[in-house]
C-alpha cells in the first residue's frame, strides 16, 4: 500500500509526543514490525549470529522429529515447523542469504536421518512427504537463482547433496521425475536460465501440490 501524499505530509507535522504515541500503538498491532525494530535498533547480535541461533532450533527439532519419528506425514508437520522458524528469521533480519542456506541444511539434514525410516513405509504414505520436498528443492534453486554469481558458490556442496540424497531415494526419486525435477540440475550445481518458468509451468499442469 502506497501512503498519501497528504498523510505523510501530516504525520510529519504531528509533535513529536503524537508521534511517539501513533508509532506505538501501530507497533503493538503488528508484532513482526515491533520485532525487526527491535533487532535493528537494540540488538547486538548480528545478522550471523541469528542465523546461527535459528540453525541450533532447527538442529533440536530435528533431533527430537528423529527420535520419535512416527510416518512421513508427521515429518512433514515438523518440516513445516521449522519452517516458520526461517520464516521468523528473514521476517526479523530480512536475510534472503540465510533463508536459502538454512532451508539447504534443513532439509538435507531431515533426509539425512529420516530417509531410510520414510522408504520403510508404503509409497502411498510417503507421497505427501515426497512432493512437498520436491517442492523445497525448487523454491531454494529459485531462491539461489535470485542471488549474485559470486554468493552461489558456497551453496554448491550442500546443494549436490540434497540431489544425490533425493537420487538415492527411490520414492523422493519417482516424486522428482514425476513433478518435473531433475536432479542433475543439483548435482551439477547448474541452475537452468529459465527455472522461473519451469517452475511456473508446472504449477500451472497442476503439479508440486
Amino acid at each position: 500500500m502506497t501512503l498519501p501524499k497528504e498523510l505523510k505530509e501530516a504525520i510529519s507535522r504531528l509533535p513529536s509526543t503524537e508521534k511517539d504515541k501513533l508509532i506505538f500503538r501501530l507497533l503493538k498491532k503488528d508484532l513482526t514490525l515491533a520485532n525487526r525494530l527491535l533487532f535493528e535498533l537494540t540488538s547486538e547480535d548480528s545478522v550471523e549470529d541469528k542465523r546461527e541461533q535459528v540453525k541450533q532450533r532447527l538442529t533440536l527439532r530435528i533431533n527430537s522429529a528423529t527420535n520419535h519419528y512416527y510416518s512421513p506425514g508427521y515429518l512433514l508437520m515438523a518440516v513445516r515447523d521449522m519452517s516458520g522458524f526461517i520464516n521468523e528469521h528473514v521476517s526479523l533480519t530480512k536475510d534472503k542469504f540465510g533463508e536459502a542456506q538454512l532451508n539447504l541444511w534443513m532439509i538435507n539434514k531431515v533426509l539425512e536421518e529420516n530417509g531410510a525410516k520414510i522408504l520403510s513405509t508404503t509409497r502411498g504414505k510417503a507421497n505427501t512427504f515426497c512432493v512437498a520436498t520436491i517442492a523445497r528443492a525448487f523454491k531454494i534453486m529459485l531462491l539461489i537463482k535470485k542471488m549474485h554469481e559470486d554468493y552461489r558458490i558456497e551453496f554448491e556442496d550442500d546443494l549436490k547433496k540434497l540431489g544425490k540424497l533425493i537420487g538415492n531415494n527411490p520414492y523422493l526419486m519417482q516424486s522428482a521425475i514425476y513433478n518435473g525435477l531433475d536432479v542433475n540440475w543439483m548435482i551439477g550445481a547448474k541452475i537452468p536460465e529459465n527455472l522461473e518458468q519451469i517452475h511456473k509451468d508446472l504449477r500451472a499442469r497442476g503439479y508440486l501440490k
